[in-house]
């Protein structure tokens, strides 16, 4: 299956879950923690934002993980509409207690549905669409979307690249790229099975903290 195709949200099975217990402070050989999966949520349920963010502030979502901490700086000229969601839906703690349920190696690690099946969202959308020649290069973040959709459909889920140039055609909304903690969107990176893209071992999200600055 093309790449390209292959980054549309997918039907996957559920995967393998835990009883949602505290987590084991165990490592394993990549340096992660070594934790169960939360158990899945249902889909949809979140309330679209109906403003924006401050343009002339700089904004930023972090995320840590069972792998470490990341921090994405927003792109709001390139998805305004979607970087008030994702802020959105950070402070409502949407993200909390999620996971990475697609992994692939060299290409993206993608999360952000609170059903763990590739399928789910907040129950609604936004649209930006990405400039023609957007390069979808290590370190961006961009939304995941159908096949079907409309080029800068978003729901929830997101993507991080973390191959050099993965050569994505420019229909999935840009919304920032990673500025701190790229070492620990690669670590996540080599969870993954190169066939199945599912990760070979859970890798959480245990919170998204917005923020901003002048």
């Amino acid at each position: 299956m093309p790449r390209a195709a292959a980054i549309a949200l997918l039907s996957l099975a559920l995967l393998a879950v835990g009883c949602g217990g505290s987590p084991s402070s165990a490592e394993s050989p990549g340096g992660c923690e070594d934790v169960s999966a939360p158990a899945p949520r249902e889909d949809g349920g979140a309330t679209a934002p109906t403003g924006r963010l401050d343009p002339e502030r700089t904004w930023t979502l972090s995320f840590e993980t069972s792998c470490g901490t990341f921090v994405v700086a927003l792109d709001l000229s390139s998805a305004p509409a979607t970087a008030a969601s994702l802020v959105s839906l950070a402070k409502d703690g949407f993200y909390d207690d999620t996971v990475f349920h697609r992994i692939v190696p060299a290409f993206v690690i993608q999360g952000g549905d609170p059903t763990q099946t590739g399928a789910g969202g907040p129950g609604y959308q936004t649209v930006d669409v990405p400039k023609p020649g957007t390069r979808y290069v290590k370190g961006v973040v961009a939304m995941a979307k159908t096949a079907t959709e409309p080029a800068g459909t978003a729901g929830s889920q997101f993507f991080v690249v973390i191959g050099d140039d993965v050569g994505l055609p420019p229909e999935y909304a840009v919304v920032g790229e990673v500025t701190d903690g790229l070492d620990v969107v690669e670590r996540i990176g080599a969870l993954g099975d190169p066939q199945t893209e599912q990760p070979l071992q859970p890798v959480v999200i245990r919170s998204v903290t917005a923020s901003s600055t002048s």
